[in-house]
């Protein structure tokens, strides 16, 4: 299974951008100080988890902030970026019954538009309606310099602080969109980095009644610095940061950095992790399951026997998908 999903890794291997270490300090903000970069991400990174609500709270979003065609929802993201095109937000909505529950899709980072539009339609069948977001710089929000997301993880620590900040916000600005036309009983799913978003927006936004986090892992950092997928990353990072540092300047969009926020909390949540995966590794998805137990979080775990690439591939997506669907049918009888 491993030669298989470093297989599939490296058809694309060419495309990649590692890009230079950059801090990107601009993105988050951050004024100058003549600070060392690494003491103002310390800092910056502990204040953001002691307000986090203030971190991943959008401004307050109106009616008229919306434009559904019946079809395509767009709206404009509560973060502005350098890049006009990435900060208006596009959905496609696939209502289902008296649209009574709804459940918002948060895809794989570089997933393309046609992307889990399997999942939405059988949520469909089942009476679930669904919302699929597009990430931050994915499909009609990528810039024209780009042929994948790379601006949504990079060795660039601010700007992806700030992508995965405008897509827990995004995601949020949606659920805002579903309470206004009276869709009250919302979910969200996410796999891989559309997992951690929909985590962060989860633990911080009690509307979101029901979570499936699909592929999941602890520390952002380890993730980037140990996976296959962002081993072109780590080239760059590595030439400036060390393990523990990647780490620490990522820990504000870390799952486990929040997980306490969620004790006897009382939603359902399913975590999905994949034995041979070499991207979100078990070791670091079993690090989130024991912070999640150790805290008392109620969730349900799965284990497949597949990896991040082959979890997308028959007969996997299958029973993947089995799971997704029939959590939401419970969370939403």
């Amino acid at each position: 299974m491993h030669g298989v999903e470093r297989s599939l890794h490296a058809r694309d291997v060419n495309l990649r951008l590692g890009g230079p270490f950059e801090w990107g300090l601009e993105n988050l903000g951050a004024r100058e100080t003549g600070d060392d970069p690494r003491t103002v991400i310390d800092r910056f990174n502990a204040e953001v988890i002691d307000a986090s609500d203030r971190f991943y709270t959008p401004a307050p979003a109106l009616s008229s902030d919306f434009d559904f065609d019946g079809y395509w929802l767009r709206f404009p993201s509560a973060i502005m970026t350098a890049h006009e095109k990435n900060d208006v937000v596009h959905a496609r909505y696939f209502p289902a019954g008296n649209e009574g529950c709804a459940v918002i899709v948060a895809p794989h980072w570089n997933a393309d538009e046609g992307a889990y539009l399997g999942l939405c339609r059988a949520l469909n069948r089942f009476g679930i309606s669904a919302l699929r977001l597009s990430l931050p710089y994915h499909d009609r929000r990528m810039p024209e310099e780009l042929t994948r997301a790379e601006y949504m993880v990079s060795a660039n620590i601010g700007r992806t602080i700030q992508a995965v900040r405008q897509a827990v916000q995004d995601v949020r600005r949606a659920a805002d969109w579903l309470s206004l036309r009276g869709i009250h009983r919302i979910g969200l799913t996410g796999t891989s980095i559309g997992s951690c978003v929909a985590w962060l927006a989860f633990v911080h936004d009690e509307r979101l009644r029901a979570g499936a986090f699909n592929l999941v892992s602890s520390f952002f950092g380890d993730v980037v610095w140990r996976g296959l997928t962002t081993s072109h990353i780590r080239r760059s990072l590595e030439t400036v940061l060390t393990e523990e540092e990647v780490r620490r300047v990522w820990m504000t969009i870390s799952p486990s950095a929040f997980t306490h926020r969620l004790r006897r909390d009382g939603r359902q949540a399913l975590l999905i992790s994949a034995r041979y995966d070499l991207t979100f590794l078990p070791e670091l998805a079993q690090i989130f399951f024991d912070d999640c137990e150790q805290r008392g979080v109620p969730i349900r775990k799965v284990l497949l026997s597949c990896g991040h690439y082959t979890i997308g591939r028959a007969p996997f997506k299958y029973i993947d998908g089995w799971y997704l669907v029939n959590f939401f049918r419970r969370a939403f009888p």
